[in-house]
């Protein structure tokens, strides 16, 4: 953010906080007294919500977690007065102040991104993360590495113990552990372990039984040439595990102990473990010639289930239909050929591919075909399973219920079934070791749910679609395949199939009307060919003409048997953060050719910083598509899907 976005009258007082370690601040070069751990605390608070109001009731329940007393609100008020005249000395009594205001939803510190080192923080990480999304593992391990450089100790230090544990202090102490995270998997794909070991020494002493993140402290310091230290880490968290929760370690961490014994340190496949989850996703297997002997290799009782030779005991369960005259996407197609004879000749961890885009743009229906099409090459089996990650009607599939449908797919009988989210993981991957299976994981909603969901053998492939961004999947080795809508003579042969290539070509310019109202985009054409095939007799010249009078709205792309694009659109607008959703609310208004951080900031009233990172959460949820780096295009639809929104908002 520039100096002219900063607030108004804030600009000579050049002020500094810090949440990440110590609460603290700074004017200038000197740093201030915040007074009582209660005035701290406080302040903590507001830093956290990042500009915006702090409801009073929060306030009292932060210094009072029981029952506050019925002087509570005036101690705090009295407190939060002692904060205005510290932040602003030159401030005449009684006066209202530019930092610290009284808002309708509470109280709200005024800072810009520069002043606040969680601020910071998290630009820089989403910064990382855009830069993994993209294949740039070097890039993405700098920006982490530098996030990482804002955080100095335990969140919120120097204040009560009780208010340490708020849930806005904890959520920022999951961001800084996810963080580290993302910043080894990204530094061991690109040779850049060094930079990050102080991050991860630190992230383990604050989580001391996470074990996914002591797994990428332990293949980091093998990394850098520090085996006995990785053994050593090793048997500590190891003794840890066995003294505070009777448990030994899981998959993920005692197969980086295996790799570092090995000297074999790759790319980190898999991820931290997951709560229980509740309903069961669809979870599909094919398996030509191979089965499920739940019995356990050898028949012994007791042992991990094998995949033998025979007939699959899930009998019906498989790979959904192919789609029926499936046209276009050759390049894709051949990118996802190529992706696949590149892992099959590269010795070490399984291979995950990313085919990420708008809804409606055609992400199952091509891996589901590319799946039809590349089964012979996977003879040990095929999986799917729904993830639901955008469905507007239901929550997303939870990661222990996909993994026991998958086993109950694989033939293992619920009895047989282990308890907890790791021991199943364990018991998944058993089966797949040794094996070379696909499994197509369709609408995921994030790297969290995917990750227990990844098989761990050489020689398999997960085939992950998604509407949103998967820095963490794409960080450790997935390669990404992002899709548009087709190209025109591509969607003119689609709409040739789905409505009859007679009617296409004998109205060809109803039909490239058609294509362009509806942006190109598969779904929409299918809403319109299902129309048009239930009423042949209606003339393809009278729908176009139906779609260019209901121009800037999504009437005409709505209702169908079998598709919906308003509804697909909503699956993903109702995960976008509230900020987000009013500045996509407002793009219909913009005129431009293109849409930067500047106009956009512009549009919505926002610092141009600000700006920036809500036009980044629009493009990671592909709402809208950075086709250059600071420029941002609206598909027509989404625009007219952003202008409803807004009339009924």
């Amino acid at each position: 953010m520039s100096a002219d976005s900063a607030p108004r009258g804030a600009r000579g007082a050049a002020l500094r906080f810090e949440l990440l370690g110590p609460v603290r601040a700074w004017r200038g070069g000197t740093e201030l007294d915040l007074g009582f751990p209660q005035q701290r605390a406080l302040l903590a608070l507001l830093l956290a919500y990042e500009g915006r109001p702090v409801p009073a009731g929060e306030l009292l329940g932060l210094l009072w977690p029981g029952h506050p007393p019925a002087s509570a609100p005036n101690v705090v008020r009295r407190y939060l007065g002692a904060l205005r005249r510290l932040l602003e000395p030159d401030l005449p009594p009684r006066a209202p102040g530019r930092r610290l205001l009284r808002h309708p939803g509470g109280h709200l510190l005024e800072v810009t991104p520069d002043e606040v080192d969680l601020l910071r923080f998290r630009e820089l990480t989403r910064q990382g993360i855009r830069a993994a999304v993209t294949g740039r593992a070097e890039t993405a391990a700098l920006r982490f590495t530098d996030a990482l450089g804002e955080w100095r100790g335990p969140v919120a230090m120097g204040i009560a113990a009780a208010a340490r544990e708020h849930v806005r202090f904890t959520a920022v102490g999951r961001e800084l552990l996810e963080t580290a995270r993302l910043a080894a998997d990204a530094a061991l794909l690109c040779g850049r372990t060094a930079q990050i070991l102080p991050a991860l020494r630190r992230a383990t002493a604050l989580d001391p039984l996470d074990e996914p993140l002591h797994a990428r402290l332990i293949l980091s310091l093998a990394a850098c040439g520090l085996q006995a230290e990785a053994l050593t880490a090793y048997e500590d968290v190891r003794r840890r595990l066995a003294a505070e929760l009777g448990i030994t370690p899981g998959t993920e961490l005692a197969a980086a102990h295996t790799r570092v014994l090995r000297q074999d340190v790759g790319r980190l496949t898999s991820g931290p473990r997951v709560d229980v989850g509740r309903e069961t996703p669809v979870v599909r297997v094919s398996r030509p010639g191979a089965a499920v002997d739940s019995r356990g290799e050898g028949g012994a009782p007791g042992a991990a289930p094998a995949v033998p030779d025979g007939t699959p005991s899930t009998g019906h369960a498989r790979l959904p239909p192919d789609i029926h005259g499936f046209t276009g996407r050759k390049a894709e197609l051949e990118w996802l050929t190529a992706a696949r004879d590149a892992v099959a000749g590269t010795a070490g961890a399984p291979a995950a591919v990313w085919i990420g885009g708008m809804a409606g743009v055609g992400k199952t229906a091509l891996a589901v075909h590319w799946a039809h099409r590349a089964a012979g090459r996977f003879p040990d089996g095929h999986l799917y399973a729904a993830l639901r990650g955008s469905d507007p009607a239901r929550p997303a599939a939870e990661p222990e219920e996909a993994l026991r449908a998958m086993l109950t797919a694989l033939g293992v009988p619920a009895t047989r079934m282990p308890a907890g989210a790791a021991a199943l993981t364990g018991l998944y991957r058993t089966l797949l070791a040794g094996r070379r299976v696909l499994v197509v994981l369709d609408d995921a909603a994030g790297t969290e749910q995917l990750r227990p969901l990844l098989p761990a053998a050489p020689g398999c492939l997960a085939l992950v679609t998604s509407r949103h961004a998967l820095p963490g999947l794409i960080a450790s080795g997935a390669r990404p395949l992002r899709l548009e809508p087709p190209p025109a003579d591509d969607a003119r042969v689609m709409l040739a199939r789905l409505i009859g290539a007679d009617r296409a070509s004998a109205e060809p310019g109803a039909a490239d009307e058609i294509l362009l109202r509806s942006g190109r985009l598969p779904l929409a054409l299918a809403v319109v060919a299902e129309r048009a095939a239930a009423h042949r007799e209606i003339p393809l010249a009278d729908t176009a003409a139906y779609l260019r009078e209901t121009e800037g709205t999504l009437d005409a792309f709505t209702g169908g048997a079998t598709a919906d694009v308003r509804v697909a659109f909503l699956g993903s607008y109702r995960l976008l953060s509230p900020e987000a959703a009013r500045l996509f609310r407002l793009l219909p208004r913009h005129g431009g050719p293109g849409l930067t951080p500047a106009s956009a900031a512009a549009l919505a009233g926002l610092p141009v910083r600000g700006a920036r990172r809500l036009l980044g959460e629009l493009a990671e949820s592909h709402l809208i598509t950075e086709h250059t780096p600071g420029h941002y295009t609206l598909h027509r639809l989404l625009g007219a899907f952003a202008a409803e929104r807004a009339r009924h908002t």
